[in-house]
């Protein structure tokens, strides 16, 4: 009888990415100058402007942290920025609340739920509609250097305040889909939530080593079956700006269909991506999302 061997998952790690680099062309260039406000995507080189047809049924999300929208043409982001210039860009993007926190459970429940700090899940247990309860198990979570699966205590460079999921309690798959970000990369699943760990998301570490994580991680991404097939569509934004009353931060939008340097002004908040990911996946509107303004016609989605 013939026997298999189960495939091994490795914690992820950039350096195992370096021979996808060459999917992206993130490395070297400057931002390039915006479109006109009606440009269409074009076929071309990168990820992004490669389709115009929009047909999308997986959303990939990861949540950088505590970093403004200065990061916008900052030297010691390059990859960030190049990948500004190949994709899209909201340049007029609002965090909602102070600290962490309530930032991750206003994107993915449509409210801050009232909590004001950035305690553990075991003082803020949420039976609220969110959108891992939405999609029921169709959803994964990569939580970057968490000890377990569904972590629910912060250790050593896991912040379980990063990772919302634990904060629901109505969501009975946690412990199956909450995993330790490893690799070869799973994103079949019609919502993927990536929070690095925090020195990776450039909380606790030096912008440089976050921007670095990002091209390698990016690269993983663009290199799957489902960005190639043209039905991902890949957003990363920022918790929060804890440097700006304004809390103005940068959401860059990867995907097939948007146009290459896309710049948009209208004004997006948290709950702008909520309700983008909810009508890309053809889920009801939650809370904020609902009055919120949507990303989808804007990037072409």
């Amino acid at each position: 009888m013939m026997t298999t061997t189960p495939r091994r998952h490795r914690r992820f790690s950039p350096r195992r990415s370096r021979t996808l680099l060459a999917t992206l062309a993130l490395v070297t260039g400057s931002l390039l100058a915006p479109p006109s406000a009606g440009a269409v995507p074009r076929p071309g080189a990168g990820p992004c402007a490669t389709s115009t047809t929009a047909n999308y049924s997986h959303v990939v999300w990861i949540v950088l942290e505590n970093v403004g929208y200065s990061l916008v043409g900052s030297p010691r982001a390059p990859s960030f920025n190049a990948l500004a210039g190949e994709c899209g860009l909201a340049t007029n993007d609002l965090a909602v609340a102070h600290p962490s926190l309530p930032n991750y459970l206003a994107l993915t429940s449509g409210s801050t739920q009232g909590v004001t700090d950035d305690a553990e899940p075991a003082s803020h247990p949420l039976a609220v509609v969110n959108i891992f309860s939405q999609l029921r198990t169709k959803w994964r979570a990569y939580a970057e250097s968490m000890p377990s699966p569904c972590d629910r205590v912060t250790s050593g460079t896991y912040a379980a305040r990063h990772n919302p999921v634990v904060y629901y309690t109505n969501v009975p798959s946690c412990a199956r889909n909450d995993v330790t970000l490893s690799t070869p990369l799973n994103l079949s699943a019609a919502f993927t939530f990536v929070a690095p760990n925090v020195c990776d998301d450039m909380h606790s570490c030096p912008v440089a080593v976050g921007d670095a994580w990002l091209r390698h991680f990016v690269a993983l991404v663009v290199a799957s079956a489902q960005y190639r097939a043209g039905s991902l569509a890949l957003f990363i934004t920022v918790d929060e700006n804890d440097q700006s009353a304004t809390n103005r931060v940068p959401t860059i939008v990867v995907a097939p269909t948007v146009a290459r340097g896309q710049r948009v002004s209208t004004p997006f908040t948290h709950y702008s991506l909520l309700r983008t990911t909810e009508a890309l996946l053809h889920l009801p509107f939650i809370g904020g999302a609902r009055s919120a303004s949507s990303m989808v016609s804007a990037f072409h989605l």
